[in-house]
């Protein structure tokens, strides 16, 4: 069970929205950073153990060079996001570029950075060939394919999924750069996304040692690191419970001593890739109530929409809502929480037990750290909000202003229409 409370007084957030407006994000730097030194911890037994924050999570550099402060790293998938690393200050191994179907330009600034590239493809050694010699460290996608038992509701089956080579191209792939003369190789996979339970990350842990024993055992490559990706969930429904961490690390350390110690590989370094578990409790959106539409069905209508937060309607995810200021009231009205785009899945709660909501109240949706803003768009002509840090000291910093109808016109030139 979670309880789902805002660990922020309810007038300083009144205040914020006074003074900031609606809608916005609102991140807490505390809890971000106390959660960034609870993975390490749980991770420190693993040799050179570094964590690579997934941007596309929270592509924003105030909160890269945060959590870079605590010892994270980055996990790249396009030219946008290896700029903000760059911004942020993280650059070299501390990234990790991990793409597919990456055009030339992509792959030449990963390695102008220095960036650790984590090939999809067997094919993508040749086109890299042609533009640069391979460099001193890669690291390919493995897809387990049917080993891994079941699927995934995010990802799916690993075996329909787009990502990563089988068995047989990984082995060819590390010969082939042994022979070119590769100095340092990795594996890297990624077959679950928002998972909470604890088997499925012990199970790919185990996919991949007993992969690395077998590249050592069949190609005499001894590999330097092991990326065993992200994934991990976050409990979005109070009836969740989140993973912990620190049994996680200690269960894959016994794995890690099990499979790899025996075939001599104890100090294979450790590499992970989370970003919901590092920033999506921390996050939330904070929108008012502009309408209240009596028909079929009572509709809250908000100033917040699906192109801020598309989650419920893409997936049918749940985000937990508090009215703010009715925390303690008795949730016996049923709501659909509507924004105002012209599409009938705008909605982020169907049928939701909510308090009483009147038009001007704020509603807090939380678990919003995590592909939120980031997934935002501008379908309707509509303009995405705000981000702010609620900083550990109490200041309240505006790390995105909201978009304005200039950024949106900005990349049509009118004049050409009165030629």
């Amino acid at each position: 069970m979670t309880i789902k409370t805002i660990p922020v007084p309810i007038e300083q957030l009144f205040n914020i929205a006074a003074t900031y407006g609606t809608p916005f994000y609102l991140y807490l730097e505390a809890p971000l950073r106390a959660n960034a030194r609870a993975i390490n911890s749980a991770f420190s037994w693993a040799p050179h153990f570094k964590e690579h924050f997934a941007v596309k999570a929270l592509p924003n550099p105030y909160i890269l060079k945060i959590l870079h402060e605590e010892g994270f790293g980055t996990d790249c998938s396009s030219l946008s996001e290896l700029i903000l690393s760059q911004k942020a200050g993280i650059s070299g191994e501390e990234i990790f570029f991990s793409s597919n179907d990456t055009p030339t330009e992509e792959y030449l600034k990963a390695l102008q950075l220095g960036a650790i590239l984590n090939l999809d493809d067997i094919s993508h050694l040749a086109f890299i060939e042609k533009f640069s010699t391979l460099p001193d460290v890669l690291s390919f996608r493995y897809n387990p394919g049917s080993l891994r038992k079941g699927g995934n509701e995010i990802i799916g089956f690993p075996e329909q999924a787009k990502y990563g080579l089988t068995l047989p191209q990984i082995m060819r792939a590390l010969i082939y750069c042994k022979n070119k003369g590769v100095k340092r190789l990795g594996l890297h996979t990624m077959v679950i996304s928002n998972e909470l339970q604890g088997a499925s990350f012990i199970e790919t842990a185990i996919i991949m040692f007993e992969l690395a024993v077998k590249v050592k055992e069949s190609l005499g490559i001894e590999l330097e690191f092991i990326n065993l990706g992200g994934g991990v969930g976050i409990p979005y429904k109070p009836e969740e419970v989140a993973l912990d961490f620190a049994w996680l690390g200690q269960c894959i350390n016994e794995e890690y001593h099990r499979i790899l110690k025996p075939a001599g590989l104890d100090k294979l370094h450790l590499h992970l890739e989370c970003g919901r578990a590092v920033s999506g409790p921390y996050g939330y959106l904070i929108a008012k109530v502009l309408h209240h539409k009596d028909t079929y069905k009572q509709y809250i209508g908000l100033d917040a929409c699906m192109a801020d937060l598309m989650r419920p309607a893409l997936y049918g995810a749940y985000h937990h809502i508090t009215v703010l200021g009715k925390e303690q009231d008795v949730h016996d009205h049923i709501y659909d929480i509507t924004g105002s785009l012209c599409e009938n899945n705008d909605k982020f709660a169907i049928d939701r037990a909510l308090p009483k909501i009147e038009i001007g109240d704020l509603l807090v949706l939380h678990d919003t750290g995590a592909h939120g803003h980031a997934m935002g768009f501008n379908y309707n002509g509509r303009l995405r909000g705000k981000e702010l840090l609620l900083c550990e000291d109490g200041r309240v910093e505006q790390i995105r202003r909201a978009e304005t109808l200039d950024d949106y016109f900005a990349t049509l030139d009118f004049s050409r229409l009165l030629d």
